[in-house]
């Protein structure tokens, strides 16, 4: 039977922290809180060292019919309880392969790339809803291992869980692990044209098609000819999708 010290190895346990990683905190919570104030996404910081969740935010999307103490008190309890078996299985493996990955990377590039993946969560109700859940570093100890990290979880837009993709916070990388192949592999960045950013950018706003044509002064089959080129580049098939893509892969 599986428990949580199936989340935790050598490379991502952290055993010493020291009073000067102490003193990085400096209340750097409050700044956490007031962030998960002002998004409609469910944010929660992982302690390593604790091994469990430090803060839980109070957007209902994480909690499954929890109470925020409850799910800090949990910690990674809480997936044994509400990710389905075979998704747990998946972010098992994720959490290996993303810190190996990390480890290679050298020590003062590790809070500069963040990590993206999907997987079931049940609901209050018992229903599986597909999250999409990034994970950034925020704070290394001494040693340079991952401390904390912040995870921001939303809807997702894909169609399936995995998905898993490493990217660089300045866009300049991005990787992708294939879960058959079980290697991670480097993406070519994708390079809109001004115009797709343009209709991208529209759409983010809630502006319809007729209406982006007119904000552009171009005809409403222009705007659908982009946008066809736009999914074709970033592989999706809706306009959610392309700016869920172009906002996680910073291309706009």
């Amino acid at each position: 039977m599986k428990d949580i010290n199936a989340f935790f190895s050598s490379k991502n346990t952290v055993k010493q922290v020291t009073e000067a990683d102490t003193k990085k905190l400096a209340n750097y919570l409050e700044a956490i809180k007031a962030f998960a104030r002002t998004t409609n996404k469910s944010v929660y910081v992982i302690d390593y060292e604790k091994k469990g969740f430090e803060y839980v935010s109070d957007n209902p999307l994480f909690l499954s019919g929890y109470s925020t103490q409850e799910v800090e008190e949990m910690g990674y309890e809480f997936f044994f309880k509400q990710v389905p078996e075979k998704d747990l299985d998946l972010l098992l493996k994720i959490n290996t392969v993303g810190f190996d990955f990390y480890d290679k990377l050298p020590i003062q590039d590790r809070k500069e790339y963040t990590i993206s993946y999907d997987f079931h969560l049940k609901t209050e109700k018992g229903k599986a809803i597909l999250i999409h859940q990034k994970l950034t570093p925020i704070f290394l100890n001494e040693t340079g291992k991952i401390w904390k990290a912040i995870c921001i979880v939303s809807l997702s837009s894909q169609q399936k869980s995995g998905n898993v993709t490493i990217y660089k916070n300045d866009g300049s990388e991005v990787f992708q692990y294939d879960l058959q192949g079980d290697f991670w592999k480097s993406l070519q960045k994708v390079e809109l044209s001004d115009r797709e950013k343009e209709i991208l950018q529209h759409s983010i706003q809630g502006y319809s098609i007729n209406e982006i044509a007119e904000q552009l002064f171009i005809s409403p089959d222009t705007v659908k000819f982009h946008r066809k080129k736009l999914f074709e580049k970033l592989d999706v098939a809706n306009i959610s999708e392309a700016i869920s893509h172009a906002t996680a892969n910073k291309l706009i």
